[in-house]
């Protein structure tokens, strides 16, 4: 009789762990946090590129200092907000990053209603070149947030559902991760006016 309670006890041992989603977990996390680097990649592309695309916009539109200079500004301003793998739970640093990002936005926005303003500006294959890896950017920072928000999504449920929530409240303790959400405003189409 005791070998046979031994052996279900080493059975337990040996199976509830493989059940309990300890390490399905922490994968999910650590795939949150993959997304969440590709998402700043991606950013930083576009940060990497608006010099580029300022100094060609400069010389062919000078008197425009004033629209330039916002890009600059805002560009400036979006990369010195950075957030950490530690504050993905944070709404707080989601928000100031949410927000720097659509003012870099409306920054570009509003250049690329200068380019319309300036045929010759439009013409310049310089310009059209960057141009078409600015919007490139722009879509793989958007499937990149696509992406980061299907992972937040798998590890959220995870740690929520059962036994995962025993395991994370017995012994993981983590957290929700936040989604990277559009900006306030964002429902509403930009309207350009020439």
């Amino acid at each position: 009789m005791r070998k046979q309670t031994w052996g279900l006890i080493l059975t337990l041992l040996l199976v509830l762990p493989a059940g309990c989603g300890y390490n399905t977990m922490q994968q999910q996390e650590e795939n949150v946090f993959q997304a969440w680097a590709n998402v700043e990649s991606n950013l930083q592309r576009r940060a990497d590129l608006i010099p580029n695309l300022v100094e060609v916009v400069k010389g062919y539109a000078a008197h425009e200092k004033e629209t330039l200079q916002a890009v600059i500004e805002a560009r400036a301003k979006a990369t010195a907000v950075q957030i950490n793998p530690a504050d993905l739970s944070s709404a707080e640093a989601m928000n100031r990053l949410l927000q720097a990002q659509g003012q870099l936005s409306s920054a570009l926005s509003r250049l690329m209603v200068v380019v319309e303003r300036y045929p010759d500006l439009k013409a310049n294959q310089n310009f059209l070149d960057l141009q078409n890896q600015l919007e490139g950017t722009e879509n793989r920072i958007n499937v990149a947030r696509q992406r980061y928000n299907e992972a937040v999504n798998q590890f959220n449920y995870s740690i929520r559902k059962f036994p995962n929530s025993l395991t994370n409240s017995l012994l993981l303790h983590l957290k929700a991760k936040e989604y990277f959400k559009a900006e306030e405003g964002a429902r509403q189409a930009p309207k350009v006016k020439f």
